[in-house]
């Protein structure tokens, strides 16, 4: 019997990514089974189809790659040609993208989606270096702006308007 060390751990890595996909594959099968069903389509794969799709190849992608990593196979380490591997990841900026983040999915309810929107690309910007204060805002209020115009208008996505709405919608 093989025993699990440390050392045996990191060089089999890998699994731990065919673990996450085949978990994430899993729920995304058992939640579009056990889903509840929708009105009446003119679709004859039904609602279903896509989602059980998807989750099933992410369970046989698991499966091979787990595969592949137990019988040797593993991935080629990043040659980093511009970057250099010995510097440790910036925790600041990691951090302030995800405050950023989460402040905009508790935003976009209260200020809806082109003001939480705007927070975000703006936040996000910042966090990743430019200081352009008039120029950063309103491209993040454009943007966001488009990006709502679109999904809303164009394609049908319910997003929250917010105080905006009574002005464009």
């Amino acid at each position: 019997m093989t025993t699990i060390t440390r050392d045996w751990l990191r060089e089999h890595s890998e699994l731990g990514v065919s673990v996450l996909l085949g978990l994430v594959g899993l729920v995304v099968v058992v939640d579009s089974l056990l889903g509840s069903d929708a009105a009446a389509s003119s679709d004859p794969l039904g609602p279903h189809a896509v989602p059980l799709l998807v989750g099933t190849l992410l369970v046989v992608l698991a499966v091979l790659l787990a595969r592949d990593v137990l019988s040797g196979g593993h991935g080629e380490a990043e040659s980093g040609e511009d970057i250099d591997l010995t510097v440790p990841a910036d925790k600041r900026t990691v951090l302030l993208l995800a405050g950023v983040l989460v402040a905009t999915a508790a935003l976009i309810p209260l200020l809806g989606w082109p003001l939480a929107g705007a927070g975000l690309f703006w936040g996000a910007t910042y966090a990743l270096g430019s200081r352009s204060v008039p120029r950063d805002p309103l491209i993040a209020a454009g943007v966001s702006l488009v990006t709502w115009i679109l999904f809303d208008a164009l394609l049908g996505v319910d997003l929250p308007g917010g105080p905006l709405m009574g002005v464009f919608g």
